[in-house]
C-alpha cells in the first residue's frame, strides 16, 4: 500500500513538473550557449549565458506594454524577431560613451494579443554582436508567450 502511495505521489509531482512554465525558446546547439530561465503570470525572463556564463542574450517576454522609449537617432540594424520585423538600437546612457557599449543592442517587438518582447544583445564585439543578431532571428517566442497572462 505505502508503494502504491509512493507511485501515485511520483505521478502527481511529475504531471505538476511537466506543467510548469513554459521553456525559453529553443536556441541552435551551434550557439554554444545556454537558457537561464525565471518565469512569473505575467513575465518571463530568459538569460543566455556562455560557457564561462557571461549573459549575451536578454529575452523578456511580457503581458505589459514596457513602454520603452526608442529614439530614432539611436536606430541601427534592422532585422527579425519571431517573425516580426524590428529595428535594433544603441544603448542611451544619457549622452555618456562607456567602453564596450557600442556592440549592444535593445528592441521591443509587439506580438499579437498584447504580448511584448523585450530583447537585449551584450556582445563584446562587433563579429559577436554579427553573430547574435543572426541568432535572434533564428527565435520563436509564439508559443511562450501566448502562455502569459494577459492584461496583468
Amino acid at each position: 500500500m505505502k508503494t502504491l502511495i509512493a507511485a501515485c505521489l511520483l505521478l502527481a509531482s511529475t504531471s505538476a513538473w511537466s506543467q510548469e512554465a513554459p521553456p525559453c525558446p529553443t536556441l541552435p546547439a551551434s550557439a554554444g550557449l545556454q537558457w537561464e530561465q525565471r518565469v512569473d503570470t505575467t513575465f518571463i525572463a530568459c538569460k543566455a549565458v556562455t560557457a564561462d556564463g557571461r549573459q549575451v542574450l536578454n529575452v523578456m517576454l511580457t503581458s505589459r506594454d514596457p513602454r520603452i522609449s526608442l529614439e530614432r537617432r539611436l536606430r541601427e540594424e534592422e532585422g527579425t524577431f519571431s517573425g516580426e520585423d524590428v529595428y535594433w538600437y544603441r544603448l542611451d546612457l544619457g549622452g555618456r560613451d562607456m567602453p564596450g557599449m557600442q556592440s549592444r543592442r535593445i528592441t521591443v517587438v509587439e506580438l499579437d494579443n498584447d504580448r511584448y518582447a523585450q530583447v537585449w544583445i551584450n556582445a563584446e564585439s562587433a563579429e559577436e554582436l554579427d553573430s547574435l543578431l543572426a541568432l535572434t532571428e533564428q527565435l520563436d517566442v509564439r508559443a511562450t508567450s501566448a502562455q502569459l497572462s494577459a492584461g496583468n
